[in-house]
């Protein structure tokens, strides 16, 4: 490729507001504790590439439009802003403000250049809008904004959405929607419920800085992002591996049960079948396990030194009464495990997934009031970042309907994030697009750190080439 094409940035074609095509009657919405701990990250930045429809630019830009105000219809939180009251609180206002639909041309570019590189490229950075934007700015700021990026034979459909109204759940049940609005569905398949009647809503108040919100971590640090794809079989092997058995695949286990989900997840049209082969560690938690333990040799870290490996959990089925699964909002809470630097490289490998285990298993609905309870007495935001040089956060997850998102010409070839809330040690799990189980890991590190689990027998021997 040309140097000049990798230095090259979309124009600008058209940006316009979009309204829903019908008044909101939805009143205002008060931000939970979880949402409240998100005003100072990023927007969420997710979006997918697609091959070029047959359809001239201009009836596919209008397309969009309508289905995405058709969208807001269904999701009026997502046209509205925050506002702040004479107490303090701080509430979505579903007032019909409308969301930003920006359109780009990257013709210089080809599907090609975003798949093939080994890393990936920075040109992916710029199909995402409201760039380093930190969710307290939706008082002012949509809450979300649609970008369309033409390449020269494929198009690049992206949100970034206010992460203090959504988290991944209820990001991708809308984009899942504003696709199935696009190919012509009138009626949706899945909807959201809007209800703020759980213990997340607290009647305690967070007090905002005189000085505003900032992100806890350096925006600017020099990273090397690279996209990891484990296969359907190599995940089923590296469970078997943890959890000490030889895995037979029949071929009637679907990608619910490879990645232990529940039984009220809105994505799982199976139940669960509780064998002894899913009922001890699961896959997702055998596949952090495994890339806790090589970015921890690449680091190159101390034998006394803590590491953290903290993990994003959906707490819906998890409370006592359960949220309804399609709950609008953040329902995350992050799950801490401490494990020395020695004690992970010196045990082996099912040492290292146990330690995830035993919490996810006891992070139940006395857990989940527990960190409401310790929030409400020191009320803040959450401070993503890796200021020790020894952590890892993993968020999204390959439960998530990535690639569902068929607007009427077919399925996305990729799904990908912008630079929003990254840091050293930052990792995204996404479903990988063959599906059956498959994975992708989104890995963010210190350039050397990358290098380092590039060259990791353990962890690349799971690694599709």
């Amino acid at each position: 490729m040309a140097a000049s094409v990798l230095v090259s940035s979309p124009t600008l074609v058209s940006k316009r507001v979009i309204f829903p095509d019908q008044k909101s009657t939805l009143g205002d919405l008060k931000l939970s504790v979880s949402d409240l701990r998100m005003l100072s990250s990023h927007y969420i930045q997710k979006g997918g590439l697609f091959a070029r429809p047959n359809l001239s630019i201009d009836s596919l830009i209008s397309l969009l439009k309508t289905a995405l105000s058709q969208a807001l219809t269904r999701f009026p939180p997502l046209a509205g802003r925050l506002k702040t009251d004479s107490d303090g609180y701080i509430y979505i206002t579903c007032n019909d403000a409308g969301a930003d639909f920006i359109h780009k041309n990257a013709a210089k570019f080809f599907i090609r250049d975003i798949l093939a590189p080994l890393h990936v490229p920075e040109i992916v950075k710029s199909f995402f809008p409201l760039d380093r934007t930190i969710s307290y700015d939706g008082h002012c700021k949509p809450l979300l904004t649609v970008q369309v990026t033409e390449l020269a034979d494929g198009l690049f459909i992206s949100c970034a959405v206010n992460h203090a109204v959504t988290d991944g759940t209820s990001f991708w049940n809308f984009f899942n929607t504003f696709a199935e609005l696009a190919r012509g569905m009138k009626k949706i398949s899945k909807q959201p419920d809007f209800s703020r009647d759980s213990v997340l809503i607290s009647p305690v108040v967070l007090r905002i800085p005189d000085g505003g919100l900032k992100v806890t971590f350096n925006e600017y640090e020099p990273l090397s992002e690279r996209i990891f794809s484990l296969s359907r079989d190599s995940i089923l092997k590296l469970k078997a591996r943890v959890n000490n058995k030889t895995w037979i695949d029949n071929g009637d286990i679907n990608a619910a049960e490879l990645m232990e989900k529940p039984s009220n997840d809105p994505y799982c049209n199976t139940l669960l079948k509780k064998t002894e082969s899913n009922a001890e560690i699961s896959s997702f938690q055998s596949l952090c396990a495994l890339l806790w333990r090589a970015v921890t040799r690449a680091r190159k870290l101390p034998a006394s030194k803590t590491t953290t490996l903290r993990m994003a959990v959906n707490c819906r089925h998890r409370l006592n009464p359960k949220l309804d699964p399609l709950y609008f909002g953040n329902a995350i809470q992050g799950i801490s495990t401490y494990a020395s630097a020695g004690d992970i490289l010196s045990n082996d490998l099912r040492w290292c997934a146990g330690q995830l285990n035993k919490n996810v298993k006891a992070h139940d609905d006395k857990t989940v009031r527990r960190f409401v309870s310790d929030w409400e007495s020191n009320p803040r935001v959450f401070p993503p970042g890796n200021l020790e040089g020894a952590s890892m956060i993993i968020g999204s997850s390959p439960r998530f309907p990535m690639y569902d998102n068929d607007f009427g010409w077919g399925r996305p070839l990729a799904v990908r994030s912008g630079c929003a809330n990254k840091f050293d040690g930052k990792i995204s799990a996404f479903a990988g697009r063959e599906g059956g189980g498959s994975v992708d890991l989104e890995v963010v590190l210190a350039p050397g750190t990358v290098a380092g689990i590039e060259s990791d027998n353990e962890f690349m021997q799971f690694v599709s080439s």
